[in-house]
């Protein structure tokens, strides 16, 4: 098996993560990645917000806690680091773009030995008069939709293996 295809079916979600900061090159080479991803006529819709300054990821993760249905006091897990992708609503293909944009992100942060996990509620989080209030903070300016919170950080816990569902391929010959 090359090394893509194990990076493919070895990377699983981290729930639990150590509070060691993780290196700026790192989060780089990761968001690079999911920048990278394909979009829909090239239209290249998503951002990345790429938050390690701590009261923003705490404010991200208490906004993020008030539409969680499960009701966990820290949503983001402790990862330090938090990448939100949101995307340009005037794109018709801004979702499936930056969900391209996710998946490269949590390969990529595998690859690279750290953990990750997709962390939904990004377009209630930016919804909200406080979200809309944090991208107007940083100067962002236009019509975008939270589609996800990639956490990243170093691994607290060895995720578990689970069984993957069967008979989801039709082959048509």
């Amino acid at each position: 098996m090359n090394e893509t295809m194990q990076t493919i079916f070895t990377r699983k979600s981290v729930k639990k993560y150590k509070a060691t900061p993780v290196e700026k090159a790192l989060i780089e080479q990761i968001v690079a990645a999911g920048l990278a991803a394909p979009s829909g006529l090239n239209k290249q819709a998503p951002i990345v917000l790429a938050v390690t300054n701590k009261a923003l990821r705490d404010e991200l993760s208490r906004l993020n806690a008030g539409k969680d249905p499960f009701l966990r006091p820290d949503p983001f897990y402790g990862a330090p680091c938090v990448l939100v992708v949101l995307a340009d609503k005037s794109v018709p293909t801004y979702v499936y773009d930056g969900s391209l944009v996710m998946e490269n992100m949590l390969l990529a942060a595998h690859s690279l030995g750290l953990g990750a996990c997709w962390i939904h509620r990004a377009r209630e989080t930016f919804e909200m008069p406080e979200g809309k209030a944090i991208l107007k903070k940083l100067g962002i300016e236009g019509d975008y939709e939270g589609i996800g919170n990639c956490i990243v950080g170093y691994p607290d816990m060895t995720p578990v293996e689970k069984p993957r569902k069967e008979n989801r391929v039709y082959y048509i010959d």
